[in-house]
């Protein structure tokens, strides 16, 4: 079967999707599937090389919707060479325009035309609708709704989504979602590299075992709650000064945020003393990163499924999580860390919860977090 997946970027700083296809594409291959992506990328892009697919990068846009010329003629060419095409998010035209050129296609009498798939990857998410930061945002994506994206929904043979969890909220935001089908396909990561072959880079895997921190790794974005980590942080630090270091690292996707939480820092002696913001990490770096942290956290205001989650899983890390994490309850079941509300008060909680552990048992819930990523979240051939 040959699988086209549609994206409008694949450049790693946008987030999960396009780290999803790179995790999944090469454990299908195994299973005898063909895929290939297109995406809306310069050709050129140094995150575009030395990929084992083949991508179809047809220029960079520069306009909000990601509309490209270039796209539609490209689907025009070769979307019924295909058996399946996976458009990876909504609410930009690459989605828009696989419907609209199935629609003129089958008007041409075209017969053998791929199946069409959407995964979402927590674009249908309440949260999004509901957010005080984003009322002009929300009021965009309803007028959107109703002009566009709720025909290209009920037009796809169906969608895909990343867990239960996420699949039964998209069913909350939007009047008139009506899906032809709904699957709930599961998500993972391959196995990481692992610590041995980590601790061969020992330029990189040193400099992370200097000192006891706890991770933070994703974007840099509102909607991780980084600004009510600070501030728990800075009232537990308070209370325990032998509280260990944090490690904010990924790339700035809102650069006022961004501003905002350096401010936060720099004007705070105790955050000062114990903040480090390593910027973007990748490859062998982010895997020293991780396996060098005592335990992951992410407060998240959203998130729909979690790959950074899981990589600390399978590092073996304990990971303490907002209850907006789509695989909470998962986690919460598997003793694999603590789960609390997204709030200062929450956040705070969750590492009160885990700075009272003992050494014996930070390392059974790191084992456990180990098993739970074996158990269900490990991509297997």
């Amino acid at each position: 079967m040959r699988i086209l997946r549609l994206i409008a970027t694949m450049d790693p700083r946008t987030g999960g999707p396009s780290q999803g296809i790179r995790n999944i594409i090469p454990e299908m291959t195994k299973l005898g599937f063909i895929s290939e992506v297109v995406c809306l990328d310069d050709p050129e892009s140094s995150f575009l090389a030395n990929h084992p697919f083949r991508i179809y990068a047809l220029g960079s846009v520069s306009n909000r919707w990601s509309y490209s010329k270039k796209l539609k003629r490209w689907l025009g060419e070769h979307l019924a060479e295909y058996d399946s095409v996976i458009i990876h998010g909504l609410w930009l035209y690459p989605s828009y325009v696989v419907s609209r050129e199935i629609i003129r296609q089958r008007k041409k009498g075209q017969q053998t035309l791929p199946s069409v798939f959407i995964m979402p990857h927590g674009m249908l998410d309440p949260y999004f609708q509901r957010a005080a930061s984003r009322k002009i945002k929300a009021i965009r994506n309803l007028v959107y709704w109703a002009l566009f994206e709720r025909k290209v929904i009920s037009m796809a043979d169906g969608l895909l989504f990343t867990c239960k969890k996420e699949m039964e909220l998209a069913a909350t935001s939007f009047v008139g979602y009506k899906p032809r089908n709904t699957v709930n396909i599961g998500y993972g990561i391959a196995t990481p590299p692992s610590l041995d072959s980590v601790m061969a880079e020992p330029d990189f895997f040193a400099c992370f075992q200097s000192i006891k921190y706890l991770l933070f790794l994703g974007r840099i974005d509102q909607k991780k709650g980084l600004d009510i980590l600070l501030k728990a942080y800075s009232n537990i630090s308070l209370r325990s000064p032998s509280v260990p270091f944090l490690v904010i690292a990924g790339p700035v996707a809102d650069h006022e945020y961004y501003s905002s939480l350096t401010k936060m820092v720099s004007s705070d002696p105790t955050l000062k003393s114990k903040v480090m913001f390593a910027g973007m990490l990748t490859g062998i770096e982010k895997w020293a990163s991780i396996y060098g942290c005592q335990a992951f956290i992410l407060p998240s205001h959203q998130e729909n499924f979690g790959i950074a989650v899981v990589e600390a899983l399978a590092c073996g890390k304990p990971v303490l999580v907002s209850d907006q994490v789509n695989i909470s309850d998962e986690i919460r079941d598997a003793r694999a860390g603590f789960v609390n509300p997204d709030t200062t008060e929450g956040t705070l909680n969750g590492l009160m919860q885990y700075l009272a552990l003992s050494e014996a048992e930070k390392m059974h819930m790191g084992r456990d977090a180990y098993e739970l990523y074996l158990r269900s979240f490990q991509i297997k051939d």
